[in-house]
């Protein structure tokens, strides 16, 4: 499906365009933030016709990392891939008015919090970013709904609520809109348990998830 963007001569605002790593036309606002990248800039008083990529195309080479993440923290792969979705579309650049970096959106101190060297990278930002959403669903109890509302609003926002959606418009639409493209999580007469398991491992603490209980 073809979508017609025209811009108004009066605009100010310049548009720029540039090639992701899979050879997509990208077109942005915003000057892209790798130098090495060839940036051409759009008048915007000329009218831009640009094809509308399918999340599943726009997701497709993220696939694997999406998939390996989630299952190493055991987290659902449908709740990854509906945050990256949400948060950037799958754009490896995306930035937001509010710092908020990369696939994942992650906030400075998500960036500090995981060790995080380059956040449009998408290997670190995929890592960090489902890291965070485990620490979330820890946090509530596997609560999917608590732990997207944190992630938009932040923790303290859910707590100061008592441990409910924030009544902010952007929250519940983001919660919403999250579960919406993920759906429900399965639920069973038997929940399942997910244990967390601490090891050492060259003198470093490895965190791993898993729904099998460890031998004692």
């Amino acid at each position: 499906m073809l979508l017609l963007l025209i811009f108004a001569p009066a605009a100010k605002a310049q548009i720029y365009s540039w090639r992701d790593a899979d050879g997509h036309l990208v077109l942005s606002n915003h000057r892209l933030t790798d130098p090495s990248q060839p940036v051409s800039q759009i008048s915007p008083a000329d009218p831009v016709r640009t094809a509308s990529l399918s999340s599943v195309e726009r997701g497709g080479p993220y696939d694997q990392l999406i998939s390996e993440h989630a299952k190493s923290n055991g987290v659902r792969e449908d709740l990854v891939r509906a945050v990256v979705q949400v948060e950037s579309a799958f754009n490896p650049y995306a930035r937001s008015s509010k710092g908020a970096l990369g696939l994942m959106q992650l906030m400075p101190a998500t960036i500090r919090q995981f060790g995080v060297v380059n956040p449009f990278n998408a290997a670190e930002n995929v890592r960090a970013g489902v890291l965070y959403l485990r620490q979330l669903l820890d946090r509530y109890d596997n609560n999917e709904e608590l732990a997207l509302a944190a992630y938009n609003a932040g923790a303290g926002s859910v707590d100061r609520h008592g441990q409910k959606i924030p009544p902010y418009a952007e929250t519940r639409h983001y919660v919403s809109k999250v579960t919406e493209i993920a759906g429900k999580a399965a639920e069973s007469p038997n929940r399942t348990r997910i244990y967390r398991i601490v090891e050492i491992i060259d003198g470093r603490e490895v965190v791993r998830y898993t729904d099998r209980k460890p031998s004692m």
